[in-house]
């Protein structure tokens, strides 16, 4: 499937207009359909299907690792999933959404706290958020797609996935590097966006110490992060940032 479209517009430019050719960013709706009779529709940028698909089912807990995953494939605008877990029909039920609504405040309580090690420098940080802009190819062409990037210290792992929503565009990165099997507990996320609670609790679920946003967190995020340990830094930019939640992550 294609990322971007060319079209026509016209530029009003100090009164005159000018006719030109403009690029942008293609969206479709792609329906998951998991063993059969959980079916969800989404209105995502139409590439790296498999990763969202399996960071999705991830963040949403109605799988434990892509080890659960018997069978996925891409047809036509559907991704149908076959997986093998025997609690799958009591976990459809609790399904927060990858949106921006959904029902965190009755899933706080059923997240592990993140237990992580993973300690990160504040140069390394700003350093990291300069080549997740440069990975920004879509954006820079269209400006019509966020991006969010994994980076796995001990692997030396820096996966970088855009998309029209940044809750998808985390459930990409999220899901690339389960299919490469890195440990999340050893990874951050750095990704453009406000942090909410639905886009926390899809790190927490998995692992991930530290999510870092160019944008600011909202009080439903910050409880949630506040509450799993993890270590929420935004408005990163330049050579400054905040850190908002367990600040011993960050020396």
């Amino acid at each position: 499937m294609i990322m971007t479209n060319k079209v026509e517009a016209f530029i009003w430019r100090n009164g005159t207009y000018i006719k030109k050719e403009e690029e942008i960013v293609s969206d479709e709706t792609i329906t998951l359909v998991i063993n059969d009779t959980l079916k969800r529709n989404f209105s995502i940028s139409p590439e790296s299907l498999k990763d969202f698909a399996i960071g999705y089912m991830l963040g949403e807990n109605l799988i434990n690792s892509v080890d659960n995953i018997e069978n996925l494939e891409i047809e036509d605008n559907e991704i149908i999933a076959t997986i093998d877990l025997e609690d799958f029909y009591i976990r459809k039920e609790l399904i927060a959404g990858s949106d921006c609504f959904g029902g965190w405040r009755s899933k706080i309580d059923m997240i592990n706290k993140v237990d992580s090690d993973l300690t990160l420098d504040g140069k390394d940080l700003l350093k990291n958020m300069e080549e997740m802009n440069e990975n920004a190819f879509i954006w820079k062409k269209t400006g019509g797609t966020h991006i969010a990037s994994l980076i796995n210290k001990k692997n030396n792992e820096f996966i970088s996935r855009e998309d029209i929503s940044r809750h998808v565009a985390v459930d990409k990165v999220i899901g690339a590097a389960a299919r490469k099997k890195l440990n999340f507990k050893d990874s951050y996320i750095i990704y453009s966006g406000r942090m909410p609670a639905d886009v926390l609790i899809k790190i927490a679920r998995v692992g991930i110490p530290i999510i870092v946003s160019n944008a600011a967190p909202t009080l439903s995020g910050y409880s949630v992060a506040n509450e799993a340990k993890i270590t929420m830094i935004g408005f990163i930019r330049e050579n400054k940032f905040n850190v908002y939640t367990h600040e011993n992550r960050v020396k």
